[in-house]
């Protein structure tokens, strides 16, 4: 009863006051939510990071079973935004510089196709929008390795269970623990380099 509260709680506090432009979603995935999470919340215009699971074949999906790697999930993120304070373009910059594009069925230390990389697309704006920016990037790009990461019509989006929202800010030393020994951030500044600064 109280999660079924919170879930309307939060549902009402996502919606717009009346007169203010209605809010996008944007659905990414990038190896672990939680740092998904971390990246997308500090983002002016921002207004919810969801972390949960997509582009699977099982309905409400649990942690342990997307983890098997046998539901066809990845850990994903959804966002909601406000279009008039931030753009799905500066969405997209802020995926890229994240995560490792060269690799498929992982992330960092976590390996699996549930900590694959991708764009979940919502209409055809996002799809142009989301290829234009890949483009942008493998020009930009300052590694040798080809982008791999795949840009997708979005599914389904699963929210994850209430202990891994804002799993970052709830045990900060769990995280940074986390974060700092799969290696992320050390193979991002590799990857991107000046790009993430």
């Amino acid at each position: 009863m109280l999660r079924h509260f919170l879930l309307i709680l939060g549902l009402a506090l996502a919606l717009p006051a009346a007169g203010q432009p209605p809010l996008a979603t944007a659905t990414f995935s990038m190896g672990c939510f939680w740092c998904g999470e971390e990246a997308f919340e500090k983002v002016p215009g921002v207004v919810s990071v969801v972390s949960g699971y997509t582009d699977g074949h099982l309905k409400n999906p649990t942690y342990e079973q997307v983890s098997s790697g046998q539901t066809g999930h990845a850990e994903a993120v959804e966002v909601k935004f406000d279009p008039s304070k931030v753009s799905y373009e500066k969405l997209l910059d802020v995926f890229w510089l994240n995560h490792d594009p060269t690799e498929l069925n992982g992330q960092f230390c976590d390996k699996g196709t549930q900590y694959r990389p991708g764009i979940y697309w919502h209409d055809e704006a996002q799809k142009k929008a989301a290829e234009a920016s890949k483009a942008k990037y493998e020009k930009l790009k300052t590694f040798k390795d080809p982008i791999i990461t795949p840009i997708v019509k979005a599914t389904q989006f699963w929210p994850a269970e209430e202990y891994h929202q804002d799993y970052y800010k709830k045990n900060p030393v769990r995280y940074k623990f986390y974060s700092n020994g799969c290696g992320r951030y050390s193979r991002l500044d590799e990857l991107w380099g000046k790009l993430r600064k």
